[in-house]
Parts: C-alpha cells; structure tokens; sequence
C-alpha cells in the first residue's frame, strides 16, 4: 500500500474518532452543548490558546459570530478568557476542566495502539517513524503558512 493511501486512512479513522468523541459528547443532558458549540471548543482547544481573531479567522467566520460562539462556551463553562501574560490587552481562550470531563481528550484506542508498536517494532524503528511524522506534519504546516490560511 502506497503511503499516501496509508496516511489518508489514518487521517479518516482520527477524522471519525474525533466525530464520535464529539458526537458522542453532544448527547441531550443538562449543560449539554450543540453540535455547533462542540465543534468551536474543540478548534479552539486543538488551536491551543487562539485569540479570538485566530478562532474566527480558522474556521472562516466573522468576529462577531465568534464572540457570541466563545461569549456562549465561556457562559457555560467550556472555555475560559485569559489576558495574555506578554501583552495585557489581548485576550487567549483556553478549554478548562469542563471541557476536558466532556469531551474525554484522550483517545484511549490510539493509545492502545501505538502501546502495541512498542512491541511490534524496536526503539529505533519507532523513532524513524516519528521523524518522518513530524517531517510529515512540518511540510503540512509550511504549505499552510504558504496559503496564507490559519493553523
């Protein structure tokens, strides 16, 4: 198998994990969030500490729109406004505990499975792989910058 076709299936089964993971999280419950709601906390935990220009900016929406998406996360406990550390004025959001009860972060059969590599191959295999994972991912990355579209 071709390692573009290897690639694009471990990019659908970690596509589909999340979607259950959020899915899965969006049940009807009290303090229940929509599907809408689920999927911004999750960019913006995935996004790190975004401002909200970076949050709006990644998922292609105005300002506004995002204000009232992060306003309504942070009123239900998902996401919490912090003032940056280096300058006072700007503003990051941060997923919280909540968040973390919520979506379960880890997914537990990835975890599994890269148990079972350590097994299956050595130390040194591992570490190949890995670097041309992140060689991967550093390409991905440049070509984004390149697009000029958020990361």
């Amino acid at each position: 198998m071709a390692l573009q076709d290897t690639l694009m299936r471990l990019y659908r089964w970690l596509r589909l994990d999340s979607y259950r993971r959020i899915f899965g999280a969006v049940r009807e419950r009290s303090g229940s969030l929509s599907a809408t709601e689920a999927f911004s906390a999750d960019v913006i935990h995935l996004l790190g500490t975004p401002t909200l220009s970076q949050f709006a900016a990644c998922i292609g929406i105005s300002q506004p729109n995002a204000t009232y998406k992060v306003n309504s996360l942070v009123q239900k406990g998902y996401v919490n406004k912090c003032v940056s550390e280096s300058d006072r004025r700007e503003i990051r959001l941060e997923t919280g505990e909540k968040y973390d009860r919520y979506f379960q972060r880890d997914s537990q059969s990835l975890r599994r499975a890269i148990d079972a590599l350590r097994a299956e191959y050595s130390e040194q295999e591992i570490a190949a792989a890995g670097r041309v994972i992140n060689s991967l991912l550093r390409h991905m990355e440049e070509e984004e910058q390149t697009n000029d579209r958020p990361v």
